[in-house]
């Protein structure tokens, strides 16, 4: 078994097909960056051929032949884009996670991940064999098919649950700051895994307006920019109207979110502003803090088919707040225009 393991992934990295999402390549240095930090969390020391090697036997347990250009395109391929007919390693790591812990860890390095995952399943990593073996093991252990991937219709405005991950002080906050989240209930799509619990969702704080007098609550706006999937596509969110309605219904929701789109943002992918706003006596958003955001557009992502044994664990993560239409907003809430009631401060 262990020979035809390495053989499958060696047949990966030497046919190097087309890949899903077609980009330019980076320059040898960035690209052999990009390989380690997925792999280590950080990039290595050393020359680049050695550190090429290396990369190479941690995963496969032998070096491969051919050009720096073309073990690097090969190595990127199957660790995060996959090809036509295969998933990336990250994918499969990612449906072995949610398999087991109904959430995946994506800002962990790959090869924590895996060590996680064996130390869960048999009380210990198996170091001393190469990576792809050792998850392609334990895909054999979870799944009596291969893991594979199909191609599904993502709708625009799919309304999802996030959280931030990181508390933020509006006195502290500045305009351009990266905001990281993550999602918080599986996004499914016709029975398949688009991006499990877990999922990093990258946002930018568009504005901030510190706390003020008279008790007037700071002001933030966050830009959305994107989901990260299982796939090698990333999704473009926002706060539309029906986020906005879903975060108004949600009595369980930490904070108010705002009533009217700002507009267009001016980096990264297409996505819109939406305003959160904390009363006067309160400091920060806490880490956790929860709220509701959707897709802007429909797209044709890569997904898992959740197999029918497994399909009880997404029942729960199923449904949005209920569509009570007294449903009122929480106090401290935007008005209708977008602005802060003054009478409630």
């Amino acid at each position: 078994m262990r020979k035809v393991l390495s053989l499958v992934c060696l047949a990966l990295i030497l046919l190097v097909p087309q890949v899903v999402v077609a980009e330019e390549a980076p320059l040898p240095l960035k690209a052999q960056e990009k390989i380690e930090i997925a792999l280590y969390g950080e990039a290595l020391s050393g020359g680049l051929i050695e550190r090429l090697g290396k990369v190479e036997k941690d995963l496969f347990g032998r070096e491969l032949p051919g050009s720096i250009s073309e073990r690097q395109s090969g190595l990127l391929n199957f660790i995060e884009k996959g090809t036509l007919g295969n998933p990336s390693m990250l994918f499969k790591l990612s449906v072995a996670e949610w398999a087991v812990n109904h959430k995946i860890s994506p800002k962990k390095p790959a090869s924590s991940r895996i060590d996680d995952l064996e130390t869960l399943l048999e009380g210990k990593p198996q170091v001393d064999k190469p990576l792809a073996m050792r998850l392609e093991r334990m895909l054999s252990l979870l799944f009596p098919e291969p893991v594979k991937w199909v191609e599904v219709e993502l709708p625009a405005n799919n309304v999802f649950k996030v959280a931030f991950t990181e508390t933020i002080r509006p006195s502290e906050a500045k305009k351009g700051d990266q905001v990281e989240l993550t999602l918080a209930q599986d996004l499914i799509v016709d029975g398949s895994l688009v991006a499990p619990v877990g999922s990093m969702v990258l946002a930018e704080i568009d504005s901030v307006k510190p706390p003020r007098s008279f008790g007037r609550p700071s002001e933030i706006n966050f830009a959305f920019k994107h989901l990260v999937p299982l796939g090698p596509e990333v999704i473009p969110v926002f706060m539309g109207d029906e986020a906005i309605a879903s975060n108004k219904k949600d009595k369980t929701m930490a904070i108010a979110a705002g009533t009217s789109v700002v507009g267009l943002i001016a980096l990264g992918p297409v996505g819109l502003a939406g305003g959160f706003f904390v009363k006067g006596n309160a400091k920060e958003i806490p880490a956790g803090t929860a709220v509701y955001i959707e897709t802007s557009q429909a797209m044709t992502v890569h997904a898992w088919p959740v197999p029918p044994g497994l399909e009880g664990m997404i029942k729960e993560a199923e449904g949005l707040p209920g569509t009570d239409e007294n449903a009122t907003d929480e106090e401290g809430s935007l008005s209708e225009g977008g602005d802060v009631d003054e009478q409630e401060d």
